[in-house]
């Protein structure tokens, strides 16, 4: 059974929660949930996780792409993202950030499971093969 901890920033609270049991369901930890992308930096640094499944579009000053590289450059923790919206313009400035997948809403639990293995399993190849 998995136990990788996953900080899960979403700004719909009722998203986030069905989100959280979703990823107990699977086995994961979920140390907390930000709803912004202030609050999502900082619960980064406090809980340092395993992955971060992070909305795009976020109430507050910093949005889900921004925070996701402050977080990726700043922590290398790896990011999937959760998105409502297919705007090619949103997608090609999160790919800029090299995230290590994608997941639109909404979706269901085996989505969920395999997209996050995938990206936990690139994650872990990238670190082996730089060390």
């Amino acid at each position: 059974m998995a136990r990788e901890k996953i900080l899960v920033v979403e700004d719909e609270k009722i998203v986030a929660l069905g989100i959280k049991r979703m990823l107990k369901n699977m086995g994961y930890i979920v140390p907390s949930i930000a709803s912004s992308g202030e609050e999502a930096i900082k619960k980064a640094e406090i809980t340092f996780p395993d992955l971060i499944l992070m909305d795009i579009m976020l109430k507050g000053e910093i949005d889900g792409i921004s925070a996701a590289k402050i977080i990726s450059d700043d922590m290398d923790i790896p990011v999937v993202y959760l998105t409502a919206y297919s705007d090619n313009k949103i997608i090609q400035k999160a790919k800029e950030t090299k995230p290590y997948g994608y997941i639109t809403k909404p979706f269901e639990e085996a989505d969920l499971q395999i997209t996050i293995e995938a990206a936990l399993s690139k994650y872990k190849a990238k670190n082996k093969k730089d060390n």
